[in-house]
């Protein structure tokens, strides 16, 4: 039996671990070596086959995952140049996310690691997008603070010495990734949402009033559910009187207001806690004008700010790997009752 095998399995130093994510609309595996070393990541996308319905429908994201986990797992054990025989482990994504997208990842993880008599490793999407910092730093250690801004999530972690985490707010209704695709189709912008508002927002200028949400209240807590009624009303408003107004200055409106908050409240973590290193992961982290806010909050600042590359934001397998490699090292193995999870919590 494959659980009688985990006491026996053994934990080792430079440990090679396949990764597999599939939490909602890109099929990713990847093959991340001690936590750090990316020797290959791949990510086949179904992204384009969702634009249609304005958002992505779950009976054809899974399809397309189990078309594609094959290929994207064989792609990525060829271009790391090593054979399924030299892996030690095998992490997959088993929530939050999609329930029949992650079922597909989950199973198929579970039929590989049970074929290599290799430890499989559960892992949280969310603590997978925190570790993708480790993917873009080698030398980063905690403690620190993170910054978690993603289309489900949106919190402020203080990550301590020991990797455990603490969660200082979240949001307390939308994350800013769920107000980013909610005002694009007020704006009548196409899916991917937030991507198409934060091109829309170059075109305008901050002019139209927009609420400052729990601004020098709230401690670290978020509520993006006001600032998106007030885009919707904005925009109903003009339209039913026929005043003209500019898109582009909405979106770039919006934008300031949805992100400069995130900045201040993440800077503000660091002071009081005094850990001097930011990190920041989820999709919204490949937003420009975040990524240049928070570079220049975190120079004025003297705060050491790690962002990983775009691709490290948005959904991939490497951060998997990134956080499985600390779980693996810890022995948090799964037997084949593993199941997928819609929902897991931050810590």
């Amino acid at each position: 039996m494959y659980s009688d095998l985990i006491p026996r399995f053994q934990i080792r130093q430079n440990a090679t671990l396949l990764a597999i994510e599939s939490s909602c609309d890109e099929t990713a595996a990847a093959v991340v070596r001690n936590g750090r070393e990316i020797l290959s990541s791949e990510i086949i996308s179904s992204c384009k086959e969702h634009i249609r319905f304005g958002g992505v429908v779950p009976e054809i994201a899974s399809r397309a995952h189990t078309s594609a986990i094959s290929l994207a797992t064989e792609k990525a054990i060829a271009n790391a140049g090593i054979s399924l025989n030299d892996l030690d482990g095998v992490c997959v994504t088993y929530g939050a996310g999609l329930l029949g997208a992650l079922l597909v990842g989950v199973s198929y993880a579970k039929s590989l690691a049970y074929a290599l008599s290799v430890p499989l490793v559960p892992v949280s999407h969310i603590r997978g997008h925190l570790a993708a910092a480790y993917l873009c730093d080698d030398t980063l250690e905690p403690p620190f603070v993170s910054l978690l801004a993603s289309g489900g999530h949106t919190a402020i972690i203080l990550v301590d010495a020991d990797y455990s985490y603490r969660v200082l707010g979240s949001t307390m209704d939308d994350a800013v990734g769920e107000s980013f695709d909610k005002v694009a189709r007020v704006l009548g912008l196409e899916y991917p949402g937030g991507p198409n508002v934060e091109k829309l927002a170059r075109e305008g200028k901050n002019v139209v009033p927009m609420p400052k949400m729990l601004k020098g209240v709230g401690g670290y807590s978020f509520s993006y559910s006001g600032l998106k009624t007030a885009v919707i009303n904005y925009v109903h408003h003009a339209e039913q009187t026929g005043e003209e107004y500019s898109r582009a200055d909405v979106a770039c409106s919006f934008q300031h207001a949805a992100i400069d908050i995130l900045a201040e409240k993440a800077l503000e973590a660091c002071e009081q806690s005094g850990y001097r290193t930011l990190t920041v992961g989820g999709g919204v982290a490949a937003n420009g004008y975040l990524r240049e806010t928070l570079t220049n909050m975190c120079t004025d600042k003297s705060v050491k700010l790690v962002l990983p590359p775009k691709v490290l934001c948005t959904d991939n397998a490497a951060m998997i790997g990134a956080e499985g490699y600390l779980q693996y090292r810890r022995g948090n193995f799964s037997d084949l009752s593993l199941n997928a999870s819609a929902r897991v919590g931050l810590g």
